[in-house]
């Protein structure tokens, strides 16, 4: 891979995490829970995250379920149910004294919000080829595009983190943290109900 391919990549990548989608509104949810400290564990699930669904996909995990209605179906169903599930459980969280999730738990649903996405493995086996060179070795080309997409998306995890966690520092009425919750718990099973409803493409 030729620096000026790893730099598309970089762009397109960055492009890529940067849009919000149902592991930023679970970031958001959790910082403007606890503060930004209580989100950094969500940052390690969603690298740990985006690594397990890449490195699938570089493994050919992705073309399995693009290609398999089975296993594409078993990986929407358990996606979806996830969200929803987070989505029922930010609705209702608590709005008083803001109680952060334990470290462990955020990083657990943090990780399966990440990767319970079949969409994300198709589109790695969609988006990869494009940047790989068929004439160099493989296996670094796979470890540089690993490294560049996770810590790009650790970056924006931590970059949404933070700045959810300057709002929950301005953010003292009930009513507003309240309102929050609401959001984002319905932005969580409105993911989970479009994860479901998703085919194959």
């Amino acid at each position: 891979m030729t620096l000026e391919t790893w730099l598309a990549f970089a762009l397109a990548s960055l492009i890529t995490v940067m849009i919000p989608g149902p592991v930023v509104v679970f970031i958001l949810g959790r910082s403007l829970g606890g503060g930004w400290r209580a989100a950094l564990p969500t940052v390690g699930g969603v690298a740990l995250g985006d690594a397990v669904a890449l490195a699938a996909s570089l493994a050919g995990l992705g073309a399995l379920l693009a290609a398999s209605a089975t296993a594409f179906t078993v990986a929407k169903w358990l996606g979806a149910a996830y969200l929803i599930w987070l989505g029922v459980k930010l609705w209702r969280a608590p709005v008083g004294e803001a109680v952060a999730l334990p470290a462990r738990n955020a990083f657990r649903d943090a990780f399966l919000v990440t990767v319970l996405n079949p969409k994300s493995i198709a589109f790695f086996v969609a988006f990869l080829p494009q940047f790989l060179d068929p004439a160099r070795p493989y296996l670094p080309q796979a470890a540089l595009v690993l490294v560049t997409f996770v810590g790009l998306g650790a970056l924006n995890a931590l970059g949404y983190a933070l700045l959810a966690g300057k709002l929950s520092d301005a953010v003292r009425r009930v009513s507003v943290r309240r309102a929050f919750n609401r959001v984002g718990g319905a932005m969580l099973m409105g993911a989970g109900v479009a994860t479901a409803a998703m085919r194959r493409t």
